[in-house]
């Protein structure tokens, strides 16, 4: 369990340094930013690492590893319209 523990505290630190790069970004191209992202992600995936190790479990979260869009870039308004109209409630 202490593996987990750690990887915990880990996690909450990464979440703590990232919220303190946002609100402290000078513009929009701040690396701290993007290097607090980068590092929060790693922290979780260690975390679910950890879980999983030590415990056979997951979290209910998904972290989306994909290059296609930017996480910081602005998505096109129209193309998110066009994916709202094409989703249907029941």
């Amino acid at each position: 369990m202490n593996e987990s523990r750690e990887a915990l505290r880990r996690l909450e630190a990464a979440f703590e340094e990232h919220l303190a790069a946002v609100t402290g970004r000078r513009g929009d191209d701040d690396v701290a930013v993007d290097d607090a992202y980068d590092a929060l992600a790693e922290a979780f995936e260690g975390y679910e690492s950890a879980l999983d190790d030590e415990f056979g479990e997951s979290l209910p979260v998904v972290l989306d590893d994909t290059d296609e869009l930017d996480s910081h870039a602005a998505e096109d308004e129209d193309e998110l319209d066009d994916d709202i109209e094409e989703f249907e409630l029941s």
